[in-house]
């Protein structure tokens, strides 16, 4: 029966007459219902589902027609679906004993293969985003993002976006961070400083707030370029400091620490830094992952590690995943969330972890917690030799 639903499902799609599938009762007791409805994305006709959660939130998903998985996933996971078309309505219930029940999707079915059923005008999602940042700030057109009329670049634009998008992720902190007094930040490993200047800019000139913050590299000649900027632009608690990371001191404690796209380890060594100073929000977007690739040695993934391409595809994903069981460890809550579109670059994931109120690093809880961390590593590389500059408890 569910099989059949999908079918009329995607036959009413196909023939431009689907209006939307209610789905309700669901198993998961943190959701509402899931309204399923056409929409046109890039140009593509796509599937989108909407649900409606108990905390108030909606979440969206995109869905293509032809993932099937995906769709019969969700109707598996609600006791009633009401499908409504141009051409006619059908419902599947299932009852508490687990009986489907498909009423109408005869008729149905009939109505949409005979003649032709009034088709259905399709939204789109292509309006133009709200975004935090226009393009006309000053510091993105010193930064060369932006010409002086503040239109974006057109090679800069999938940057733009990624600036834009890491901003909101930090909106979403905000409850999280102190809501008076001077704000401390942290840009680790923080390259041409994109993300700093955007950071500072939102919090000191948007919010109000004060502001230190501090950008950390290695290239002297790029940070010589940050601290002009961060002078001509009058961002005076802005500051940009040569030095290694895993060295660096912040004297203080950080409320926020940011990482946009550190390279392999250095990845680690911000996270580890990061914990050190008891940051309230740490947010990082990693780059490229290597260690984990030369390091892995699990007789029970042989079967995928024998083939370079997936072997690598898997290494990115444990190593994030490992990264995120020492922040939980270290008393942290912890999320990967997609940064951007991941059409327009392969590094897209970001690692966030939000700092744990009352948090006892000597409970029972967090021994267990490290365990799982110490475990997971043991079982990706046999003795356990990798993530090095997370090995110690900070």
């Amino acid at each position: 029966m569910e099989q059949e639903m999908l079918d009329l499902l995607l036959l009413a799609f196909s023939r431009q007459a689907f209006s939307k599938a209610v789905l309700s009762k669901p198993a998961d007791r943190a959701a509402l219902k899931t309204v399923v409805t056409p929409r046109e994305i890039g140009g593509r006709p796509l599937l989108q589902a909407e649900t409606f959660r108990a905390d108030n939130k909606a979440v969206h998903e995109n869905i293509a027609p032809e993932n099937r998985a995906r769709l019969g996933e969700l109707i598996a996971a609600h006791g009633q679906i009401n499908l409504f078309t141009t051409a006619g309505e059908c419902e599947l219930r299932r009852s508490k004993a687990g009986k489907v029940t498909l009423l109408g999707g005869e008729k149905l079915r009939r109505a949409l293969s005979g003649g032709e059923p009034p088709r259905v005008t399709v939204g789109k999602n292509d309006r133009q985003k709200a975004r935090i940042l226009s393009g006309s700030e000053p510091f993105l057109r010193l930064l060369g993002v932006s010409d002086e009329n503040g239109r974006v670049y057109d090679k800069k634009q999938a940057k733009f976006r990624q600036i834009n998008r890491f901003l909101e992720l930090i909106r979403d902190c905000l409850p999280h961070l102190p809501a008076e007094g001077t704000l401390r930040i942290c840009d680790l490993c923080c390259g041409k400083s994109y993300l700093s200047f955007a950071a500072y800019h939102y919090f000191a000139n948007i919010l109000g707030r004060t502001v230190r913050m501090t950008g950390v590299d290695l290239k002297p000649d790029v940070i010589d370029f940050c601290n002009a900027a961060a002078q001509k632009l009058g961002f005076e608690g802005l500051e940009f400091l040569f030095g290694n990371v895993a060295a660096y001191e912040a004297g203080e404690h950080v409320h926020l620490v940011l990482s946009l796209h550190a390279c392999d380890t250095a990845t680690d060594l911000v996270l580890s830094r990061a914990v050190a100073f008891g940051a309230d929000v740490i947010l990082s977007t990693p780059c490229c992952h290597h260690e984990l690739n030369h390091a892995l040695d699990c007789p029970a993934l042989g079967f995928l590690s024998e083939y370079s391409m997936l072997r690598q595809k898997f290494c990115d994903a444990a190593t994030d995943a490992l990264r995120l069981k020492y922040l939980e460890a270290c008393g942290y809550t912890v999320a990967a969330l997609e940064l951007i579109d991941p059409e327009e670059t392969p590094k897209n994931i970001l690692l966030r972890g939000l700092k744990r109120k009352n948090f006892d690093p000597q409970s029972a809880e967090a021994a267990r917690l490290w365990q799982a961390y110490e475990t997971a590593k043991l079982f990706l590389a046999g003795d356990g030799n990798v993530q090095k500059s997370l090995s110690q408890k900070s």
